[in-house]
């Protein structure tokens, strides 16, 4: 049986150096490489291609969601499980939006980390409990915002949702990032919720929508 072919992708030498080790232990786990950013993480899957990548989100350069979306579109067959010090909901959210498979603290025990790694490559998501309640909460409170009564122009619910988070400031990208739509469907939506209000603009969609309560 074939070595799983392992890329480190992570900001922090003695955090890479440390994982690098736990991970050569394991037999069945082969680290093939290692980078500090993902511009570089792009250029070593240009030579060798892994099986699976433990990306940092947070590096300089290029940081792990881009890195990740980039990756992804080239190689979809590469795993991708994110690595960070830090409970982020919107980058949890952003990553698997792009396709990333699962999303792991960096304090997670050796045990957990490699058997992680052998559930993903099995087709399994790797997805903490208290990471999933966080994205379910939030998405809850999402839903419940676009419930209010005053629905004057026959908006659906997707359409509610959407104007919300416009309302928010968050752009086309960020939206379809956050709720795994194509970045064109997204688009049509808003056109869609112009054409219903007959407004012109996102700004004149936002006021409108809180002057007559839909928001």
């Amino acid at each position: 049986m074939n070595a799983i072919k392992c890329l480190i992708v992570e900001n922090e030498k003695i955090v890479r150096e440390s994982l690098a080790i736990l991970l050569n232990m394991e037999e069945d786990i082969e680290v093939v490489g290692t980078s500090e950013n993902g511009a570089d993480a792009l250029a070593f899957c240009e030579r060798i291609l892994p099986d699976i990548i433990l990306m940092d989100v947070h590096m300089p350069v290029m940081d792990g969601v881009e890195a990740t979306k980039l990756i992804k579109n080239r190689w979809p067959q590469i795993k991708v499980i994110m690595l960070t010090n830090h409970q982020d909901v919107e980058y949890v959210l952003a990553a698997l939006g792009h396709g990333a498979e699962g999303y792991l603290l960096k304090a997670i025990s050796p045990e957990n980390l490699s058997g992680g790694i052998r559930l993903v490559l099995q087709g399994g998501t790797l997805i903490p409990q208290h990471v999933a309640r966080d994205i379910l909460r939030e998405i809850t409170d999402l839903r419940k915002q676009t419930e209010k009564a005053g629905n004057a122009y026959n908006l659906s619910d997707r359409e509610l949702e959407i104007l919300t988070l416009a309302s928010k400031g968050l752009n086309n990208k960020e939206i379809s990032q956050k709720l795994f739509l194509s970045h064109g469907t997204v688009k049509n939506y808003i056109s869609n919720i112009y054409s219903k209000m007959e407004v012109r603009d996102r700004k004149e969609a936002t006021s409108k929508a809180l002057d007559e309560g839909i928001l």
